[in-house]
């Protein structure tokens, strides 16, 4: 007789996201409400944010510190060791991706960082966290809408996931410092608050993270893991972004009343940046022949950041009322309707046949001639 974890369990990597929920669909309205409710609450209880932000370790606000752990832990969930053993059977997709996410977007984010923000040091770094911080969490959920290859974005994920721990901090110094050197400029690399971050909003959310699966899928199966436990830590993690949200608006209410310019100016290269990516990612699969499932999980997850990330990194090394800080929760502001609008620009392109179609068409158009060929000898008959 099998016993309950058996018979819950599913193979790693085969549970089907659920899409977006109500609350996910509409999270760019939550976030513009918080903004909005943040910079009341600046004008009308200036003292409430200043109070909760005053509980410090360092420079390190716990309340604050406590939502960035929750924003962070549930994307490392998608953490799967077992899953990097297949990234042997179709290399080519993952490794575009990677040299996307580490090598082209990152510079891509010092050259429009350089040449339209050089005048703004702290949004300069915003742009920098952004385009060095792949998306781990999210792209699940994006890839599942687009009908992408799942296998292939878990892989991704879980690569990302890992790589994250050794290379954000190296690549978002080296960026800092390349920013200086063709710019001109004189951007201080904080080594020590880099690390901070890595250690504190990547490692041990990642080692939490990975003792926290492994129990509950021993005591609960990996059904009711997928379905109940990370669906409920989603939610929660949302609500903390919500909340730091709130409180970062809060302290900066008065400086964007009065240059909210700033918000515009970081606004620019951003979209500009999601432009160039989407195109250089459309462009590397057309070329290189990609069928759609594989191409669009390409183009969704080598154009996409890990904004949590850049928002706790910007929080850490400057503060959560600076100007860096609120530069980052604009990368998430505009994040969501981007991908949002590049799963039904693939869905666009797969009907025009912008990839070449996946053998599951193939076989469906070949059924329907099949179908048509026998009721038009029927008909003559």
């Amino acid at each position: 007789m099998m016993n309950n974890k058996e018979t819950n369990a599913k193979p790693a990597g085969k549970a089907k996201p659920e899409g977006l929920s109500f609350f996910e669909k509409y999270l760019v309205l939550w976030i513009a409400l918080c903004i909005v409710a943040g910079i009341l609450l600046s004008q009308f209880v200036p003292d409430l944010a200043k109070a909760i932000d005053s509980f410090k370790i360092g420079t390190i606000s716990i309340p604050i510190g406590i939502c960035l752990f929750l924003m962070m832990y549930p994307a490392v969930m998608n953490l799967r060791k077992e899953e990097l053993k297949k990234l042997s059977k179709n290399p080519t997709p993952i490794i575009v991706t990677l040299v996307m996410n580490w090598v082209v977007v990152p510079l891509l984010g010092v050259f429009l960082a350089g040449w339209l923000l050089s005048d703004e040091p702290d949004l300069v770094v915003a742009v920098i966290l952004l385009h060095s911080s792949p998306c781990t969490a999210m792209v699940l959920v994006w890839g599942y809408l687009a009908g992408g290859n799942q296998e292939q974005n878990v892989v991704n994920t879980s690569i990302n996931t890992l790589s994250i721990i050794f290379l954000y901090a190296p690549v978002v110094g080296l960026m800092l410092s390349l920013q200086n050197f063709v710019f001109s400029t004189t951007i201080s690399v904080d080594w020590v608050g880099l690390l901070i971050t890595a250690a504190l909003f990547i490692g041990i959310p990642i080692i939490v993270g990975y003792f926290t699966r492994k129990n509950v899928i021993a005591r609960k199966g990996e059904t009711w893991f997928n379905d109940v436990f990370k669906n409920a830590l989603g939610k929660v993690a949302i609500g903390a972004l919500l909340m730091t949200l709130v409180i970062l608006f809060a302290l900066n209410g008065n400086t964007l009343i009065g240059n909210p310019y700033l918000l515009v100016r970081v606004s620019i290269p951003l979209l500009l940046s999601f432009a160039i990516v989407v195109t250089i990612n459309l462009m590397i699969t057309k070329l290189l022949k990609f069928k759609y499932r594989e191409g669009i999980i390409v183009t969704i997850i080598g154009s996409s950041s890990h904004f949590e990330i850049a928002i706790a990194t910007a929080i850490t090394l400057s503060g959560i009322g600076s100007d860096m800080a609120l530069g980052t929760t604009m990368g998430l502001f505009w994040e969501v309707p981007v991908m949002l609008s590049l799963v039904y620009i693939g869905k666009w392109l797969r009907k025009k046949r912008f990839w070449l179609p996946d053998e599951d068409i193939i076989v469906e158009k070949k059924d329907k001639e099949d179908h048509s060929q026998h009721l038009h000898g029927t008909w003559r008959d």
